[in-house]
């Protein structure tokens, strides 16, 4: 069953969670931050943002989780975790750097939890049908169960909440690492049996 998304309550992210050539090394514990529920937008939105505060900006697909109901999960759904990549937002400014207005397309739509394994899917992101990333969820070094067991120990996760569980290393492709977003692009982030959630650059 697909369900509308709505804004969510509370968004929570995990870094570092993909294994993969070039990867980070693998943290102890799942490594947690979070974006502001203002920064949620939707499939087809389009995305500006104060370049003189940030010019450098990147897309990634993430495989989102949707809180339900007594701590279950009530579906799954795309995140594109919009980022700044300026040394002040990508260091010790997480919070700030990810959370921008429109800075968290996701949807376009919550897969239910009965109808998707997210153990293995593959998941990937292009701009203008030029691949950024292609990965799988099985390269998660922290599963969803793992996840949301590590948060639930310390926050309580009400429904509607919205965990974003990671995304996987940049491509050494035709547009490479370091290509930032420009005005202009067709951002498409994708998961196998959830869709497609697509956002242009003004």
């Amino acid at each position: 069953m697909r369900l509308a998304l709505s804004r969510p309550g509370a968004i929570y992210a995990v870094g570092l969670n993909y294994d993969g050539a070039g990867a980070a090394p693998r943290p102890e514990r799942p490594l947690i931050y979070g974006k502001a529920p203002s920064s949620i937008a939707g499939d087809g939105g389009v995305l500006t943002w104060d370049r003189e505060l940030t010019p450098n900006v990147d897309a990634e697909v993430e495989l989102g989780v949707v809180m339900g109901d007594d701590g279950g999960i009530l579906g799954y759904t795309i995140v594109n975790d919009v980022s700044s990549r300026d040394p002040w937002l990508d260091g010790d400014q997480w919070l700030l750097g990810k959370s921008m207005p429109g800075f968290c397309p996701a949807g376009p739509w919550i897969v239910t939890a009965d109808e998707f394994d997210p153990s293995d899917v593959r998941l990937g992101c292009t701009i203008g049908g030029v691949a950024i990333q292609d990965g799988r969820t099985a390269d998660m070094r922290f599963s969803v169960d793992e996840i949301l067991t590590y948060l639930s120990r310390h926050i309580r996760l009400e429904p509607g909440d919205l965990i974003a569980t990671g995304t996987p290393g940049r491509l050494a492709g035709p547009l490479g690492p370091e290509r930032h977003l420009q005005s202009g692009d067709v951002v498409t982030a994708w998961i196998a049996g959830i869709g497609e959630l697509t956002t242009t650059v003004a």
